[in-house]
């Protein structure tokens, strides 16, 4: 795919919707990395569900881990892999409060150094609480970037390193979203609904379906 058909597809999906964000519900830098801790494997619905009655009791390290790890276990789950999640968010909160001060870090290095947090979750943290340029990638990115050629790799960090380098800085923070919420609602896993689609004629997917 050429510079110029990618700048085409950004300006319309930006277009489209200029201010994007993240479908998980928070308020805070620490409520958003809990949010997206627990959005591993589970959907942001399911995710909002439960810390719509979890972060009103409970928003600050301290205050989860006066929950205690039983305590927090309650309130999540009906989330998938709740057990580790919840063993992964207590150190973590520890880990705030003894080598942060309780604020969340703006680095990668030190967020992915916190318990529950890989590559993908601290970019999403830099992005969309700090409003730094990275791009987190997930399934919906890394099939939306091979299916239409925007920026195709073997690996979900192939892809990331491309989007790095093919996406102008104008697009750069926004861009992660754009993405993923195009492949949640249009470009979807089994049937992609291209009809309806407001890049088809942009895309290069071969198997294009009618609706």
């Amino acid at each position: 795919m050429n510079k110029q058909k990618r700048i085409e597809i950004l300006t319309r999906l930006r277009d489209q919707n200029p201010h994007p964000t993240t479908e998980l519900n928070y308020n805070s830098p620490f409520e958003l990395l809990i949010a997206v801790i627990l959005s591993a494997q589970a959907t942001d619905k399911g995710v909002n569900k439960a810390t719509a009655k979890l972060f009103p009791v409970a928003n600050t390290p301290q205050a989860i881990l006066e929950l205690g790890l039983d305590g927090l276990k309650s309130y999540i789950k009906t989330i998938g892999l709740f057990n580790s999640k919840a063993e992964n968010i207590i150190k973590t909160c520890r880990d705030l409060i003894e080598k942060h001060n309780g604020e969340i870090p703006q680095t990668r290095e030190e967020l992915e150094a916190l318990a529950g947090v890989g590559r993908k979750t601290a970019n999403v943290v830099l992005n969309t609480a700090f409003g730094q340029p990275t791009i987190a990638v997930d399934t919906h990115i890394f099939r939306v970037c091979n299916r239409t050629n925007f920026a195709p790799g073997k690996t979900v960090l192939q892809v990331e390193e491309k989007l790095l380098k093919v996406v102008p800085a104008e697009f750069k923070v926004d861009v992660h979203h754009w993405l993923i919420l195009h492949g949640r609602y249009t470009c979807i896993a089994r049937k992609p609904r291209c009809g309806s689609c407001i890049i088809e004629d942009l895309c290069e997917y071969k198997d294009k379906t009618e609706n």
